[in-house]
């Protein structure tokens, strides 16, 4: 978003990561994003923020691999697939 800041900009992503309509996601993201977004450049927030734009069932079927992620974000779905493993 234009003139949004870094900080602002986190912020809004952890809220959106959160605030999804399926709780298995909000869960899954939350943690993905706590431990993530500050470590992000500018071009993998965008990323992200596209990510989140993606609905919950076919981001949720990327996520446990029951459907292969697009490839613009198959790195990212595989990173959030891994930190479910890691729990």
């Amino acid at each position: 978003m234009t003139g949004e800041t870094r900080e602002i900009r986190e912020k809004r992503l952890r809220m959106r990561s959160m605030r999804r309509g399926i709780k298995e996601m909000d869960l899954l993201l939350v943690a993905y994003s706590a431990a993530q977004l500050s470590g992000m450049d500018d071009a993998t927030l965008d990323l992200y923020d596209r990510l989140l734009h993606e609905n919950d069932q076919d981001l949720y079927a990327w996520v446990t691999g029951r459907v292969p992620a697009p490839v613009e974000y198959g790195a990212m779905v595989a990173e959030i697939s891994r930190a479910i493993s890691d729990a």
